[in-house]
C-alpha cells in the first residue's frame, strides 16, 4: 500500500469513526440490560454481572473483569463503534465470569458469538489506525 493510500484509508476510517461517535451512547443501565441480554442468548443466562459500566480509565484495554465482584467495565473508547463490536466486548467480559482466563474453555464460550473474529478485527484495526504516524495539520495540530 502506498503511503497515499495509507493516508486516504486512515482518512476514511477517522471520518467513519467520528460519524459513529455522534450517534446516541448507552448509558450504565442500558449497557448492563444489554449485557443480561447477551447473557442469555449466548451464555444461558449464566455470566450475572453485579455491575455493568462505562470507565474513562481504560486506554489500553477495552473491557476489564473482576469475577470475584461480578463487575464488568468498558472503555468509553467504545462508545459509538458498531454494536457488534460493543456487543463481542461485553461478550469477552461476561465469558471471564464463567472462566477466568483466556485457555481453550473461554474461547470456546466466544464461539458462540457469530461476528467475534470480525469484531476482533475491526479493534485490531482501530489500534492499527491509531498506531500510524499522523502528518502535521492532519488532525487540527
Amino acid at each position: 500500500m502506498s503511503e497515499a493510500e495509507e493516508q486516504r484509508w486512515v482518512t476514511v476510517m477517522l471520518d467513519k469513526l467520528a460519524a459513529q461517535e455522534s450517534k446516541r451512547v448507552l448509558g450504565d443501565d442500558e449497557l448492563a440490560e444489554r449485557a443480561a441480554r447477551l447473557s442469555a442468548q449466548y451464555f444461558e443466562g449464566r455470566a450475572r454481572p453485579t455491575s455493568v459500566r462505562w470507565v474513562t480509565n481504560q486506554n489500553t484495554r477495552w473491557g476489564s473483569c473482576t469475577p470475584a465482584e461480578g463487575s464488568i467495565r468498558l472503555s468509553h473508547r467504545l462508545q459509538g463503534m458498531p454494536e457488534y463490536v460493543v456487543d463481542y466486548v461485553l461478550l469477552h467480559e461476561l465469558a471471564h465470569l464463567l472462566v477466568p482466563g483466556h485457555g481453550p474453555r473461554f474461547w470456546r464460550l466466544l464461539e458462540a458469538y457469530p461476528r467475534t473474529e470480525r469484531a476482533r478485527g475491526y479493534l485490531e484495526g482501530v489500534v492499527a489506525a491509531e498506531r500510524l504516524p499522523h502528518p502535521p495539520g492532519a488532525r487540527g495540530d
